[in-house]
């Protein structure tokens, strides 16, 4: 039994599904738009979709390939990267609920395959011995399992009701997301700009569909402002080039938001009892800097597929399913633990121009000489967070 139909959880369903695997998907909601949930599609997170064969899938789903990233500071352009980035394939912005509907809807095609939308689970259950036989539903109702896996995000209910502690590390930034109209330039051009100067600094990038902007302004931990849609465009307009502060001033009454992204960062030293695992945000919640939290999920789907997949198939017991487990973890970790310091690394550079007008000011007019030396160490740092830091192959 799966909890939680996010991309570890949906991804991991079809997986073993697909090779004959018995598996209940149990999801709280019955909308897979019912939150923020990330686009970016880094090159390692779509090398995942095609070895689970999902090309076909894909190439139906909306998307937009992002073209480049451009970096301002007071209102000029520090550097732009053009995409791939020396990688085989560029950040791909993508939709994430249709992709999550598209994988359960492929998975419903299996007859090994539950899906079991608007169910709460309400707790564990547990054999007499101590080991996690299932979950209690609503109504006081028990849905029995050989293996649990807690894909519940980075709330997750099964993490604390298993008494599993997670190590945080401290954010130096929360967001405030908002959407509004995008500019014609924007949807054409196809960057992720970033904005930073007098008051403050922000992101934001054309949506794979509908026509919108998604801008996130950054805050301090806990931070919260309180804006009038007029005066959050006007902070967005002093930050951007003439162009594009026309535009936002021009679409005031239309901007939506803020939503609060309160940013948890941290790992559990254990992501696993006998008869559970963690496994997505619920083992690590990750940071949102460079889209990792959705690429994560699909490389930790498809190591515990290759684990879970050959004893599921042979119908093995408790004791060697049990046994498993820590190697997932084991394979994982390490990556895992790189990209959230890599993350942490690069929203404190990020967090410190924001807050430090001197740095901007000394900054800002050396950017013609400077900017080449910079682009170049962005480059370098961005190639393991696009690429991943270990090969992860799917071998089931």
């Amino acid at each position: 039994m799966i909890v939680g139909a996010g991309p570890a959880g949906a991804s991991l369903g079809l997986l073993l599904a697909e090779r004959g695997v018995r598996v209940a998907l149990v999801e709280a909601s019955r909308r897979f738009d019912r939150q923020f949930r990330g686009q970016g599609l880094m090159p390692c997170g779509l090398e995942a979709l095609t070895q689970m064969g999902l090309e076909p899938l894909l190439a139906d789903l909306p998307q937009r390939p992002l073209a480049g990233w451009s970096f301002s500071v007071n209102g000029r352009e520090l550097f732009d990267a053009a995409e791939p980035l020396g990688s085989a394939r560029p950040c791909t912005l993508l939709p994430q609920p249709a992709l999550l509907a598209a994988l359960v809807q492929r998975a419903r095609q299996q007859h090994t395959f539950a899906w079991m939308p608007g169910e709460t689970v309400q707790g564990l259950v547990h054999q007499q011995e101590g080991r996690i036989a299932g979950v209690r539903l609503s109504g006081n109702r028990v849905l029995a399992a050989d293996l649990v896996i807690a894909c519940d995000g980075r709330a997750s209910g099964l993490r604390r009701a298993a008494g599993l502690p997670i190590v945080s590390a401290p954010s130096p930034i929360d967001v405030l997301w908002f959407q509004l109209p995008a500019h014609p330039r924007c949807s054409a051009d196809n960057r992720f700009m970033v904005l930073l100067g007098p008051g403050g600094g922000c992101s934001l990038f054309p949506a794979a569909e509908g026509g919108e902007l998604q801008l996130g302004w950054l805050v301090g931990p806990g931070e919260r402002i309180t804006r009038s849609p007029q005066e959050w465009a006007e902070a967005f307009a002093a930050l951007a080039p003439a162009w594009l502060a026309a535009h936002f001033r021009g679409h005031a009454t239309r901007i939506r938001g803020p939503e609060t992204l309160s940013v948890q960062v941290g790992c559990c030293p254990r992501w696993q009892q006998p008869g559970l695992l963690l496994l997505g945000d619920a083992a690590h919640p990750m940071n949102p800097v460079r889209a990792q939290g959705i690429n994560m999920a699909l490389r930790d789907a498809i190591v515990a597929a290759n684990w879970l997949v050959p004893l599921l198939q042979q119908g093995a017991g408790p004791q060697a399913v049990d046994a498993v487990l820590p190697r997932i973890q084991q394979e994982r970790q390490a990556e895992i633990q790189w990209a959230q310091r890599a993350q942490q690394a690069e929203a404190a550079q990020g967090d410190l121009l924001r807050r430090r007008p001197e740095l901007r000011a000394l900054l800002a007019p050396l950017a013609p000489l400077a900017g080449p030396l910079v682009k170049a160490l962005w480059v370098r740092r961005q190639r393991l967070l696009r690429d991943g830091f270990l090969p992860v192959r799917l071998r089931v």
